[in-house]
């Protein structure tokens, strides 16, 4: 669905997402901008590479991956047909409570087109108290080189990345979180 060069590896270097490359073009902006109101809307120069994106989340509401600059934070790419992802759903919800305040969990719904299951997941897997982007056209899986679902994307306050594949239980992704977060 997503043609994507790389893939992340699991917990290892090198698959990061470009940090230096200049923001995608207005035209493929994830929230649909204009290239006149991207140009307004820029994030600042201290944003990594990796937090340029724009985005809604399944309630609708907008999300701006800048605003996440300086902080840690966990992106867990996910679809609702997944059962990996199912069974790893509430123990991404403990580990988000776990680091309320110290790191920030974010979900990203896609390889599906249909908000409605995404939805209907959020609910049976007890994970609507995280931001949970809609990604059904897979822009932000193709932002952050993410081929698959089950993927996780550790990102430091730096900007700095570190990437796993799951499924992954509590204890695996704590270790994860203050191995390259805290």
């Amino acid at each position: 669905m997503v043609a994507v060069a790389c893939a992340l590896a699991a917990c290892g270097r090198g698959s990061e997402p470009p940090e230096a490359a200049a923001p995608p073009p207005a035209a493929a902006t994830t929230s649909g901008t204009t290239a006149a109101t991207a140009a307004s809307a820029a994030p600042a120069p201290q944003t990594p590479g990796v937090l340029r994106f724009t985005g809604t989340t399944l309630d609708g509401t907008a999300f701006d991956g800048a605003t996440l600059a300086g902080k840690p934070a966990v992106f867990w790419f996910w679809a609702p047909w997944c059962p990996k992802c199912q069974a790893e759903g509430p123990a991404v919800a403990t580990i988000a409570e776990r680091y309320r305040g110290r790191v920030t969990v974010v979900g990203v719904a896609g390889l599906d087109p249909s908000t409605e299951k995404m939805n209907q997941f959020v609910e049976r897997t007890g994970t609507s108290e995280l931001p949970q982007l809609n990604d059904t056209n897979g822009a932000l899986y193709k932002h952050f080189r993410v081929t698959s679902q089950s993927s996780y994307l550790f990102i430091d306050p730096a900007g700095g990345t570190e990437s796993a594949t799951g499924p992954l239980d509590e204890d695996e992704l704590s270790a994860l979180i203050e191995q390259h977060l805290l």
